[in-house]
């Protein structure tokens, strides 16, 4: 029996990887694996993504074949995108997305909002088809309050 732990109050997800099935996934969430699964960098294809976006330019892409398990900070909320969908979040709070999906970051609307809004200044877009994991409480906002 072998047993890990997460290294932040959070949860631990268990997803099978197979061929066409590939997993993308934000860069301290990947825990371990199968022998089988592959653990690769995944880079942002789009310059705004990587300097603006919370997860940076480098992410994690996981392929092959077998389980991997993943690291999430506090409570995560799935979703089902059709393609064309899309689902927009704070930055930061997406923790994985199938590597069908497609992720963009946006500025967000009007000058009252980036200033008095709390939120920051930039959004994350996820476009379907595919499936994506958010987290609610990432480690980056958390040292922010400390």
């Amino acid at each position: 029996m072998i047993a890990f732990a997460s290294s932040f109050p959070g949860q631990i997800v268990a997803r099978q990887i197979a061929p066409g099935q590939e997993l993308i996934v934000q860069k301290s969430g990947f825990l371990a694996s199968e022998e089988g699964v592959d653990l690769s960098i995944f880079f942002q294809k789009k310059f705004g993504a990587g300097f603006f976006g919370g997860e940076g330019f480098i992410m994690q892409r996981l392929s092959g074949n077998g389980i991997a398990f993943l690291e999430f900070d506090g409570h995560v909320v799935e979703y089902e995108l059709r393609p064309g969908q899309q689902i927009v979040v704070d930055t930061g709070y997406l923790a994985a997305m199938d590597a069908t999906c497609s992720m963009e970051i946006q500025t967000v609307p009007g000058f009252k909002n980036m200033v008095f809004g709390g939120e920051g200044v930039f959004n994350t877009v996820v476009t379907g088809p595919g499936h994506v994991w958010l987290q609610t409480m990432p480690i980056s906002s958390v040292q922010e309050n400390f």
